[in-house]
């Protein structure tokens, strides 16, 4: 009795909920797609597609925007497109919900010719000020979460600097969603930089942005995929473990071009010099899939990305990371079907 008095006492005057001291599995995988926001409403059902590939979430990316050096994060302007704004978030949502899906709403920052994860500052000023509109961005979006019944949130997006150096920012963050909103909790992390990002113990399941460079072959074959993975699949595997968390690929993807398994940002940059390679991006999706669609430490992820009746796309979706109308899009159907 007094260990259990002491415990309650312990949680009510803590900044923070208890813990998991085992790692917590989630059966059910998340079988997820995120949906570009697209510039204008639906014509049609946008999700009637994404639920016959048999995924079972959908992430939503509602983009605030900071210029590069300045401090403030712009979101739900009247010059973003209808689905980024919070009238388009709401929307999409509910049609998720419609189809049977649910919804990660995954608040996003981007910089013009820069990079969250490379964002600091010099001036503790400026951090402060950055700390602010961050949170008014964040628990904005919280809040609607909470109203639409939202099965996870995620609270920022490979923030490299400002995530380890801003750590109590982080932890009163976190709290103060968890007074709106009531839903599982994560933080998306750089494939590089899980490591390094001092919270995990805050959130509910450790989030990556799964882009590991693989292989430079130009079309690898799934074996030599799947031997790749092996030893990313151990080390997360133990980071798992000793965290208590069970981690989930809040992104990954591949463009369906040559030498798709290696290194996707920087094939972005010379996207149109690249030869369309369907079968090299069908490889990637399933050797990933097949590597850890049976591991208990992972509880699923969302592929990057899918265009809503083929909307919002940037003018090359043939090579683009969406599977649709490619190889690649019956073997995520097949492969979710599974797993």
């Amino acid at each position: 009795m007094t260990t259990l008095l002491v415990f309650i006492l312990s949680f009510i005057i803590s900044d923070t909920p208890p813990y998991p001291t085992e790692l917590k599995v989630d059966e059910i995988k998340i079988k997820g797609i995120t949906m570009v926001a697209p510039p204008r409403e639906f014509p049609t059902d946008p999700m009637d597609p994404i639920a016959s590939i048999n995924a079972n979430y959908v992430a939503l990316v509602p983009y605030g925007f900071s210029r590069l050096g300045l401090p403030t994060v712009y979101y739900d302007t009247p010059r973003q497109w209808w689905g980024e704004r919070k009238e388009g978030i709401v929307a999409s949502i509910k049609y998720a919900h419609q189809n049977g899906l649910q919804v990660m709403l995954k608040p996003q920052v981007f910089i013009p010719r820069g990079w969250v994860g490379e964002m600091a500052f010099k001036q503790e000023s400026e951090w402060r000020e950055w700390e602010e509109s961050y949170r008014t961005y964040i628990l904005d979006f919280a809040r609607i979460a909470a109203e639409e019944n939202i099965a996870l949130f995620c609270i920022g997006t490979e923030y490299k600097i400002a995530a380890v150096e801003r750590e109590k920012f982080w932890r009163e963050l976190i709290n103060e969603v968890r007074t709106i909103y009531p839903g599982k909790i994560t933080y998306s992390s750089n494939w590089d930089s899980y490591k390094k990002i001092p919270f995990w113990d805050a959130v509910d399941f450790i989030g990556l942005s799964a882009y590991f460079p693989l292989t430079r072959i130009k079309t690898p074959s799934i074996s030599l995929l799947k031997k790749e993975w092996k030893p990313i699949v151990k080390k997360l595997k133990k980071f798992s473990s000793r965290h208590k968390r069970q981690i989930v690929f809040t992104e990954y993807g591949y463009l369906s071009v040559d030498y798709c398994a290696d290194k996707n940002w920087e094939l972005e940059q010379r996207i149109a010099a690249l030869e369309v390679n369907e079968t090299a991006q069908a490889n990637a999706y399933q050797a990933l899939l097949e590597s850890f669609g049976n591991e208990r430490f992972w509880s699923g992820g969302f592929l990057w990305k899918w265009f809503p009746n083929m909307s919002g796309h940037e003018g090359y979706p043939h090579k683009d990371y969406t599977p649709q109308g490619k190889i690649a899009e019956e073997t995520i159907r097949s492969l979710y079907r599974k797993i």
